[in-house]
């Protein structure tokens, strides 16, 4: 999008002026002129083009929605364009999150060890399976990914948008607290 002095600018405020009034034209003017730059914004937090091409449409009907909102004198319709993309990026990819963890939540069991194995290796892996029922959800997704699966502390801060070292905690509390289960049982 073009910088905040370009005539451009001054054009994209008209055109949001115009998308207030329930002008259809001046939505499909606003998008021809703004959604690459919005799809591009999208695009770096998603890291997904159909889930960024998506979201690009959901921005324009909040677009369309909000237009009566923008100001001019409150700053730069390329800064009230782009903000409503990232916030749409941003709740989209915590949205996203949330239904892996819930997923996650869900299949975990599945992702333990093989049920063909032998029944003393039946009884270990029930005991397992009750032990980590015990623990916190978010610590059960660590737990189960960095050991089952290989992922790194990175990976699952990435994935749960916490410090590497909050994962470290999660990580040492969640095998200390299947460690005691175990013992007891």
């Amino acid at each position: 999008m073009p910088n905040v002095g370009t005539p451009a600018n001054a054009d994209l405020a008209r055109l949001i002026a115009a998308v207030a009034t329930g002008d259809r034209l001046a939505l499909r003017a606003l998008y021809d002129a703004a959604a690459p730059k919005l799809l591009g914004i999208i695009l770096r937090i998603l890291r997904d083009r159909g889930a960024a091409e998506d979201a690009l449409q959901e921005v324009f009907v909040r677009i369309w929605q909000r237009a009566g909102t923008y100001d001019p004198r409150t700053g730069p319709a390329t800064a009230w364009l782009g903000a409503i993309a990232r916030h749409k990026a941003i709740d989209r990819l915590r949205q996203d999150q949330a239904t892996r963890l819930t997923q996650a939540d869900e299949d975990w069991f599945e992702r333990l060890a093989d049920t063909s194995d032998g029944e003393a290796d039946l009884a270990r892996r029930d005991a397992l399976a009750h032990c980590l029922e015990a623990v916190e959800p978010a610590q059960r997704d660590c737990l189960v990914l960095a050991y089952c699966e290989g992922w790194s502390r990175e990976e699952l801060a990435a994935r749960h948008d916490r410090p590497v070292n909050t994962v470290k905690t999660w990580l040492r509390r969640g095998l200390m607290s299947l460690r005691g289960c175990l013992e007891a049982t």
